[in-house]
């Protein structure tokens, strides 16, 4: 490989006009020299296009709204890089993060991709959704520092020719692509996260937002955890999914309070009180670096993530149980293997 090889930095878009410019100059602005920028437009209809166009980049589109799997193997299959860099197009870079990503490529033949985190500060810091995701995720992506069974797609880089042996990333899924390209890609390779590589990202702004893409990347991604027997997280997401679990328990042990009274809610507090305990790194995070009164918004909101993500796993689970091949003709065996 050249000392300098070229990157293809691929940012698959779909109605981020908002955060299009911030993501396409921190790609700009990087001190690595090498890099072509190619904005994959999965048929927006804001103004994505044009403001791509304006920044003088590479732009494809898809003809149809097709997913962000399609846009990631169309930027993938015009590129011109021996590395590719995806990018999502609502995340910023620091300055150093491609150069970072080619160094740790470089040095090790056996790494299949490398993967970046988020920063704790959301790239457009407005409101307490967008700053308890941030805190949420920043913490959560810290935790796997390393080798991980996952990818983080949001901002990652792999050599091209490892990609063309992987294959591309499985269209038939849109809440769960990155699970499952990681689980395949770490049956050839090492896959890492690494703090070297960092962007700001714009989390979801309201409650019902973040519920739902909780629920839906849950649900969808638990019946192809259980087949495979691993979770993209690793041995603390383990521990998350218990807790999680304790949440739920909690908030069903309410239902007895008819019945047990007094007994049903200190049932509750306890169960709660381990929930939490099983994830106390995320909570003491946001209380010590943001305050009480933050910190007590904060838990709220964890608890209603935690108790969301319990019941979207029990249900995907069921669901595997019940219809195995529904699960095997989403993931496909081939690609799961």
């Amino acid at each position: 490989m050249n000392e300098q090889p070229l990157v293809s930095v691929i940012i698959p878009n779909y109605n981020y006009a908002r955060t299009l410019s911030a993501c396409i100059e921190a790609v700009q602005q990087q001190t690595y020299p090498s890099i072509e920028i190619l904005v994959a437009d999965d048929h927006s209809t804001d103004d994505s296009v044009s403001i791509a166009r304006r920044h003088g980049v590479t732009v494809l589109e898809t003809p149809t709204n097709s997913g962000v799997s399609i846009a990631r193997n169309l930027g993938a299959e015009h590129a011109n890089g021996q590395i590719l860099f995806f990018l999502d197009s609502d995340v910023a870079l620091d300055p150093d993060a491609v150069a970072n990503a080619v160094a740790a490529l470089n040095a090790d033949p056996r790494l299949g991709a490398i993967c970046g985190m988020y920063r704790a500060e959301p790239l457009f810091p407005a409101g307490l959704i967008k700053q308890y995701r941030a805190i949420q995720q920043y913490v959560w992506f810290g935790e796997v520092e390393g080798r991980i069974p996952g990818l983080h797609s949001a901002l990652c880089a792999m050599r091209v020719e490892v990609f063309r042996e992987i294959g591309p990333f499985n269209h038939r899924l849109r809440w769960t692509e990155e699970q499952e390209y990681g689980f395949r890609l770490n049956t050839r390779y090492e896959v890492r996260a690494t703090r070297e590589i960092r962007g700001r990202h714009d989390h979801d702004a309201t409650v019902g937002v973040l519920l739902r893409k909780v629920f839906q990347r849950t649900r969808l991604g638990a019946p192809n955890w259980m087949r495979l027997n691993r979770l993209p997280g690793g041995a603390a997401t383990g521990l998350r999914a218990i807790g999680s679990g304790f949440v739920f328990a909690a908030v069903l042990s309410l239902l007895l309070v008819p019945w047990l009274g007094p007994w049903a809610l200190l049932g509750t507090a306890a169960l709660l009180g381990i929930g939490i305990v099983l994830d106390a790194r995320t909570y003491l995070y946001a209380y010590r670096h943001h305050g009480v009164l933050f910190g007590l918004q904060f838990t709220v909101l964890h608890l209603m993530v935690m108790f969301t993500s319990a019941l979207a796993a029990g249900l995907g689970i069921v669901q595997g149980l019940l219809f195995p091949s529904w699960v095997r003709r989403l993931y496909g065996t081939e690609m799961t293997a």
